[in-house]
């Protein structure tokens, strides 16, 4: 695995004091599971290059995995993608051989150390995951041009798709400790792993070198839940010291994670039919899943029909934003009686989320991987188990009606996906099958007689019965899946 970092300040074998690595000379250091090398490509005066090349053993990495207790170990603990993709193995080797660098620390160069200088760094094969569209939210926030090329995986087979690998060019002007510190945390981001057990340290790893720009990037939740492998506790602990560091008036709408993008009239179109569709359910009790800033929470805390509300984000950050807005010091007694603000990931069991009568994850699921989809609907549907649920999402085939939208198409820059009306009904449908719901749908907002409505809302309804959704049909009997089949035309 190889990571290049070439500068044009001149002179630009600077770069050597600045690394604390001399250009003339190659050196070799200690890794996990294998050794990473330091050397220069090139080393002029107008340009400079200095290179780290992990070599990663794959049968040393097999020996550590079985000294970890997992004993099973199969060919893929030998033959995988380790010793070639960017990984929390290269962010190790970064910490380690450049330490020093990291720190911003040059006695030689003090002042070079404090200026940002013009930086190429390539990396030839970063994991995607399936979002190559990810490299760039997390990299040009912090003023990066980003340019990745993804190869397919074989030109004489396209039907094979794309490799799930892009090759990375960062140029930017920035301080190269800042540089550095931004590929140790994003490096394994990017690679959704690491390959060492989590613990309490890793918070203070992820403050120190995302001090200076990790507060404020619109991606930080993301980041933060990534990097610390969405070990609940240590994410709401790091979240909330993160909150600390930028002061929220300050704050872009577009940084607040799990914040509804959407604004005025819209906005309120879509809460007041989401308020509608759970008074229409009979529930008292009502939990607002991803409440963001909280203005849904503020809407069914006004109501009296909802006895118990609460509100729940794995921000921490979002949620005293939600305490502004909803004014908590100045609820009455009964009112704040009523109000529940609580920490949590949609993607865990959370015992404290049974016994709600209705749920509500309004704008919520575009904003979650699709690979985690799963895990957040066995959290909601499977294991919390309301008796409603009531989901909004966009309807991506209205965006057509929009002049401006994100590079990727979608409406905002957090989302990760946005269905059209089938693609919603067949995520719904299957839903009901897997946990036994019914479904209706309903648009809502603005309706173009071609593109359908700006938003799609569905309500589910948990089945009381245990008839097995697989089994025979008795003479007019509606199975989960019938219900939601026939639902799908009146909704789109």
């Amino acid at each position: 695995m190889l990571v290049t970092v070439t500068t044009t300040h001149r002179p630009a074998t600077d770069l050597g004091f600045l690394l604390h690595k001399h250009p003339d000379r190659v050196q070799s250091f200690p890794a996990p599971a294998g050794t990473a090398h330091v050397f220069y490509p090139q080393a002029q005066e107008s340009v400079c290059t200095a290179a780290l090349l992990l070599e990663i053993d794959p049968i040393a990495l097999a020996r550590r995995a079985a000294r970890g207790d997992r004993r099973d170990l199969g060919l893929g603990s030998y033959v995988n993608d380790r010793p070639y993709a960017a990984s929390s193995m290269v962010a190790v080797a970064l910490g380690s051989v450049f330490a020093t660098a990291m720190r911003g620390r040059c006695d030689a160069r003090p002042e070079l150390a404090d200026t940002a200088i013009p930086l190429v760094i390539e990396v030839p094969a970063v994991p995607t995951r399936g979002d190559a569209g990810l490299i760039h939210r997390l990299f040009e926030p912090l003023g990066w041009q980003v340019d990745t090329v993804v190869e397919p995986l074989d030109a004489e087979f396209p039907g094979w798709g794309d490799s799930p690998y892009a090759r990375l060019r960062l140029t930017g002007t920035l301080r190269l400790a800042d540089a550095l510190n931004q590929l140790y945390v994003l490096l394994p981001v990017l690679d959704a792993g690491k390959h060492y057990w989590v613990a309490e340290q890793e918070v203070d790893k992820l403050l120190r070198a995302g001090a200076g720009w990790l507060a404020a990037h619109p991606e930080r939740d993301l980041i933060t839940a990534r990097y610390l492998a969405h070990r609940g506790d240590y994410v709401a602990s790091a979240l909330g010291r993160l909150a600390a560091e930028v002061p929220e008036e300050n704050v872009a709408p577009d940084t607040v994670a799990e914040q509804r993008p959407a604004r005025g009239t819209a906005a309120r179109e879509r809460r007041a039919a989401v308020v509608e569709a759970l008074r229409a359910s009979g529930a008292s009790s009502v939990v607002d899943l991803g409440c963001g800033n909280g203005e849904l929470v503020a809407d069914l805390l006004a109501d009296p029909t909802f006895t118990e509300v609460t509100g729940v984000d794995v921000s921490m950050r979002s949620l005293r934003i939600a305490e502004k807005r909803i004014g908590v010091e100045r609820l009455s007694d009964s009112q704040r009686s009523r109000l529940t603000l609580r920490q949590s990931a949609l993607t865990y069991l959370d015992d404290e989320l049974l016994g709600y009568d209705a749920a509500a994850l309004v704008e919520v699921v575009e904003h979650v991987d699709p690979a985690r989809l799963p895990a957040l609907e066995r959290a909601v549907f499977g294991h919390a188990r309301p008796g409603t649920v009531v989901v909004t999402t966009p309807n991506r085939e209205h965006n057509a009606s929009f002049e401006t939208l994100t590079p990727a198409g979608f409406r905002h820059t957090d989302h990760r996906f946005e269905w059209t009306r089938g693609e919603f009904a067949a995520w719904a449908r299957q839903i009901c099958r897997r946990y036994r719901y019914r479904v209706r749908f309903e648009g809502v907002g603005a309706t173009h007689p071609e593109f359908g409505p700006l938003t799609q809302l569905a309500v589910f309804n948990r089945q009381e019965s245990e008839v097995d959704p697989a089994a025979p049909r008795a003479a007019g009997q509606d199975t989960a899946v019938d219900h939601a089949s026939a639902s799908e035309g009146a909704g789109a």
